[in-house]
């Protein structure tokens, strides 16, 4: 059987009726594949491939932009009102804990992802969000193809040019309008946007890549000048990833009297 929660039907003090409840105060059981919308309980199917494909590539999409202080997201619950407990697709949040109330903090970016006919129940639900403080929310149109966002002003959709770029205080490096359209393009600004952000693995093989370049100039300089390392040798030059000793063989490589003496070099 599906449960849930409900709130007290009155709050002791008259004043509280004024205040949201915090973002993560649940109405329903989180787990159970339900929400809670106008006071009802919304059973939330599981995805067909269009949707759950799109669904997880804008997780990596969304967690390989985001800024510093930030984290992404996938279907977590948002207590929009007293009446309202609902989940988008991504939610980009400030990862600090809420200094008020010790829990997380209200997503700054909402996405959503919809089929032609849903895009007037996600306009809903972006009102709500945004309604609750929520700054942007975004949809996906899985059958035309098309993202958009949600007008405050105009209260409803607009479409986004897919040769445009998202930015946002959220994000550390904008994100292409087309990577949210085309999952190849995804995968492009995935690993774009990882190298922007200088993610530690990229860093590791640019770092690797300019070694193995400074060593091919060593031993080419060396070859030039007609000195063969021996195996020792050459293991030691291979094994070498410290690109300050590196350049300075490269630049003794030309004037040393053998490669013991450049090795020498420290």
């Amino acid at each position: 059987m599906m449960s849930f929660k409900t709130e007290p039907d009155a709050d002791p003090d008259p004043d509280l009726d004024l205040e949201l409840p915090a973002v993560d105060a649940r109405l329903v059981a989180p787990e159970t594949r339900h929400e809670i919308e106008d006071g009802r309980v919304v059973y939330v199917p599981p995805a067909d491939e269009p949707h759950a494909t799109y669904h997880l590539k804008l997780g990596d999409l969304f967690d390989a932009h985001r800024a510093t202080g930030y984290a992404v997201a996938t279907d977590m619950l948002t207590r929009t009102s007293k009446v309202d407990d609902i989940a988008p697709d991504i939610s980009v949040y400030p990862a600090a804990r809420d200094p008020r109330t010790g829990g997380r903090q209200l997503e700054e970016l909402a996405f959503e992802v919809a089929s032609t006919e849903s895009l007037s129940h996600a306009g809903k639900r972006a009102a709500k969000l945004v309604a609750r403080g929520v700054r942007r929310v975004f949809a996906l149109d899985v059958e035309r193809r098309r993202a958009l966002e949600w007008s405050p002003e105009a209260g409803r959709w607009t479409v986004l040019d897919p040769g445009g770029r998202l930015e946002d205080r959220a994000l550390a490096v904008p994100m292409p309008i087309a990577a949210l359209l085309d999952t190849a393009l995804a995968d492009d600004a995935i690993v774009r946007a990882w190298r922007a952000k200088r993610h530690p693995e990229f860093m590791a093989e640019r770092a690797e890549g300019r070694a193995e370049g400074l060593v091919k100039g060593v031993l080419a300089v060396l070859a030039g000048r007609g000195l063969e390392p021996t195996a020792a040798e050459r293991r030691r030059l291979l094994e070498e990833r410290e690109p300050g000793r590196l350049e300075r063989w490269l630049a003794a490589a030309g004037t040393c009297a053998d490669i013991a003496a450049l090795l020498a070099v420290p």
